[in-house]
């Protein structure tokens, strides 16, 4: 194993993925990857290295600023790892606003900006920048670095990315800005790679877990993206909205004098596929399920993810290929073929053999529109964008 290692830290909203990779400050390959999910009580370190898996229980409980996790949480990757030989941390950070249009070296005035930014992505900014912290307090001298998912939808126009509302309120960032970029970054990167001509065209990825958006890619820049000012807008998820009438906040908030906090609970934890089946957030579940809710659910999910396609070919002038990625997009093949459906008059026909198991290319060899399965690796970016910063 190489003598330096480098370290990333991929912050959600209720999770942390950890990547272990080697490095030798010019390219990073991965060789373990964690999860900590702030779910499950108490938290547990769960491991993959290879063939191997580990599970750890921690003591600590999640706090405030996380310290006592962090700090654990290295003392536990030392029973397996030499630690010693980490070099720099890498952090996925959600917002980077108009500030940051790249990776950067961390330092304590990026880091207040990044606090800064906090209003602009409350569910997830404060958490990273609770582990930056937390890692900066065990470690001063060792180097951190982020990668901002908004960043690889810098490239949108002003006209995606801006909303019909007063030029004030755009001048102070009320805007589209685009989420999951660290995502879309790496399957632009993967589709150039395995179907280059492809990549050359008008893609639309469909990002498609808990969290879901869809990108537009032409020859393989960001165009337009389904979430706009908040990971709330666009497709339905698991527990979140998606794209919604702002009358409908107006009504809560007036007539039925509906306080913020129970709003906010309201559109971030209690909708989407878990609000419209009332059984489960879990779209698998939902497969599984003979109840006319559980069905509802998977149709508007499906029927809202080929209307963003759709749209988002609007914005491209075409759709030469569709890719679907992440933890739904990869491994369920009934959701891709709902969406497929619709899009038949676009051109796109799936191989009903190849989608079923999940092959990297499911769509007919006649198909007009092309249709992909291409795992996503967010963790794999970070360690690239840190190495590049840090250089």
């Amino acid at each position: 194993m190489n003598d330096r290692q480098l370290l990333t830290f991929n912050a959600g909203s209720s999770s942390i993925k950890i990547g272990l990779f080697e490095t030798d400050m010019a390219s990073a390959v991965p060789y373990a990857r964690g999860l900590i999910d702030f779910r499950s009580a108490p938290l547990r370190l769960h491991m993959t290295d290879g063939p191997a898996t580990f599970d750890i229980g921690l003591t600590a409980k999640p706090s405030e600023d996380l310290h006592e996790v962090i700090s654990e949480t290295f003392s536990c990757l030392s029973q397996h790892y030499d630690m010693r030989k980490v070099v720099a941390v890498g952090h996925r950070v959600v917002h980077g606003g108009d500030v940051f249009s790249g990776p950067v070296s961390l330092t304590a005035e990026s880091i207040e900006a990044i606090a800064g930014l906090s209003i602009l992505a409350p569910l997830h900014q404060a958490h990273s920048v609770r582990v930056i912290r937390a890692v900066g307090r065990l470690f001063p001298n060792l180097p951190q670095a982020a990668s901002f998912d908004t960043a690889f939808h810098a490239s949108n126009s002003d006209i995606v990315r801006r909303f019909a509302i007063p030029r004030a309120l755009h001048e102070q960032g009320i805007k589209r800005y685009g989420f999951h970029g660290l995502s879309y970054k790496y399957i632009a990167g993967e589709l150039a790679r395995r179907a280059p001509e492809v990549a050359k065209g008008k893609v639309v990825v469909a990002h498609l877990g808990s969290g879901a958006s869809l990108c537009g890619l032409d020859a393989g820049v960001s165009h337009d993206s389904s979430m706009g000012f908040s990971t709330l807008d666009g497709i339905p998820m698991a527990t979140r909205c998606g794209s919604l009438d702002p009358g409908v906040l107006l009504h809560l908030m007036g007539p039925l004098r509906r306080s913020l906090a129970d709003v906010d609970d309201m559109l971030y934890h209690q909708s989407g596929l878990l609000g419209v089946s009332g059984i489960s957030a879990d779209s698998r579940k939902l497969l599984a399920s003979d109840k006319p809710a559980a069905k509802e659910a998977i149709d508007l999910f499906t029927f809202r993810i080929a209307g963003e396609i759709s749209r988002i070919a609007t914005t491209l002038g075409g759709l030469d290929a569709v890719v679907f990625t992440a933890g739904i997009g990869e491994n369920q093949p009934e959701v891709r073929a709902k969406v497929a459906a619709r899009l038949h008059w676009l051109g796109l026909t799936l191989d009903d053999a190849l989608n079923a198991t999940n092959a990297e290319t499911i769509s007919t060899s006649d198909s007009r529109t092309k249709a992909f399965v291409i795992p996503t690796n967010e963790e794999q970016v970070i360690a690239e964008e840190a190495l590049e910063a840090l250089r």
